[in-house]
């Protein structure tokens, strides 16, 4: 299991890469082709009233989530760079330029907890 987190303006963006022999979660959505690699992220969007209340380079702003959307992938190299793209994205969407957004891919301990 590996974690790919975007940092940028403060904040942070962490989902989860699932590899082959692991088991993402089930739940409505999921991808049912049994692809070896499975990316698990939040999306979100900032919005004028509601949402969460972030604090993004300095200013406040409101941040509306969307439902996880899993993708399956067939090798570990692209489910990475989807996964990086994924997060730049959402940085982007909340006006960060993507080039100013720092990935990390994170190795999970086998503690499921950690």
């Amino acid at each position: 299991m590996l974690r790919i987190r975007g940092s940028a303006g403060g904040t942070a963006l962490t989902g989860t890469l699932y590899e082959p022999g692991e088991n993402p979660p089930t739940f409505r959505g999921a991808p049912d082709d049994e692809a070896p690699y499975v990316w698990v992220c939040d999306s979100f969007y900032e919005v004028e009233s509601g949402g969460q209340t972030q604090t993004l380079e300095g200013r406040e702003i409101q941040v509306a989530f969307e439902s996880p959307m899993p993708r399956g992938f067939e090798d570990k190299a692209h489910a990475i760079d989807a996964a990086t793209a994924h997060v730049r994205t959402q940085f982007a969407r909340l006006g960060v330029d993507e080039s100013a957004v720092d990935v990390d891919v994170l190795e999970v301990a086998d503690d499921p907890t950690a």
